[in-house]
């Protein structure tokens, strides 16, 4: 099963770049060139293992993906529940870890893996998928970078988490309840 993997190091805290990636609507379209639209199904309203994401693509490709792990700051990971006719299987996981020596700076590391259907044209189609797969992944995590450096995404993220800070203070589950 193919793999690809792209790094890059943010000049915020790994609490904050994990904050960023989370960023939904148009926050997150500020920083995220994969997206044209994307939104929590089933009645979720905030990212959770299980909750699952309908996401369009910007060339129109349309999926549906299930939380298989939600660990703040540290990690979050999908898979992908329904999707493209040419992935059998879309499986990442996005990691953040402080910078040895610089805790104000993050290492991103966003690894996915894939199979492709079907079985006869896998070959062909994963060395393919591979490659613009990569040139995918790099161009969305330059993206991220870039919010983690955008005032507007870095003030949406305090927002929130101010939000959630109150909302726990006051006994609800969630900002608004």
């Amino acid at each position: 099963m193919p793999v690809v993997e792209s790094r890059c190091v943010v000049p915020v805290a790994p609490d904050v770049a994990f904050a960023v990636s989370q960023t939904t609507g148009a926050t997150r379209k500020r920083w995220d060139p994969f997206i044209r639209r994307q939104y929590f199904v089933g009645g979720a309203t905030l990212p959770a293992k299980g909750v699952r994401t309908f996401t369009v693509q910007r060339f129109g490709f349309r999926m549906e993906s299930e939380y298989v792990s939600y660990n703040p700051p540290s990690n979050v990971g999908m898979k992908m529940t329904k999707g493209s006719w040419f992935f059998e299987r879309l499986a990442g996981g996005w990691k953040f870890t402080p910078v040895a020596g610089d805790p104000g700076s993050t290492l991103a590391v966003w690894r996915y893996n894939f199979a492709c259907r079907p079985k006869w044209l896998a070959p062909l189609a994963e060395r393919i998928g591979t490659v613009v797969l990569q040139r995918d992944m790099d161009r969305r995590i330059r993206g991220f970078a870039g919010g983690c450096a955008d005032p507007l995404v870095l003030a949406a993220v305090r927002d929130a988490a101010a939000a959630a800070a109150a909302a726990e203070a006051a006994g609800t589950d969630r900002p608004g309840s």
